[in-house]
């Protein structure tokens, strides 16, 4: 199935809207995306795979792989570095996300293929589809949903899914 967010903030789920947040800097073509511009790419993108914060909840019911966050899990956000927009252990010498966040906006994370396989330097990283703040505070990349509607997608959702982010 593809799930498709417009720029407007306007997420398809299941035959209805649901509101979303994207990056602040609005959306942007995915070749120009570049690290730290709060833009979120415009694409085709994979749904890889769930994190999730198993001391805020339990796993959550899904077809795609899961897997708990530790609390010493990190997403390297420094282009330059080998490790850049992969999964690292905490602590990590190059810049990287902490993704055991303590306002609940990575208390469930799908993991995108967004620059992956092999990431190319300096072109965007941790872009994800995670938890909402309550007011729908702009992201700095990601696409964001009300935790209730992020647990529904994730429900249906199955390998081979993909998220289409559109004007």
């Amino acid at each position: 199935m593809d799930w498709t967010v417009t720029a407007a903030g306007v997420f398809s789920l299941n035959g209805r809207s649901v509101r979303a947040a994207l990056g602040r800097a609005g959306v942007i073509a995915a070749e120009a995306k570049r690290e730290g511009d709060g833009a979120t790419p415009l694409g085709v993108f994979a749904l890889r795979r769930v994190l999730y914060r198993a001391d805020r909840g339990p796993a959550p019911g899904t077809m795609l792989p899961t897997r708990a966050i530790r609390p010493d899990d990190g997403w390297c956000d420094a282009p330059a570095d080998p490790a850049y927009n992969l999964s690292v252990r905490l602590p990590w010498p190059a810049s990287c996300e902490t993704m055991t966040r303590a306002d609940g906006l990575y208390d469930l994370v799908v993991v995108l293929d967004h620059n992956a396989a092999p990431p190319v330097q300096g072109l965007g990283s941790a872009i994800f589809l995670h938890c909402a703040a309550p007011d729908y505070a702009p992201t700095q990349g990601c696409v964001a949903l009300a935790k209730p509607d992020l647990l529904e997608l994730l429900r249906a959702a199955a390998p081979g899914d993909r998220l289409n982010i559109i004007r």
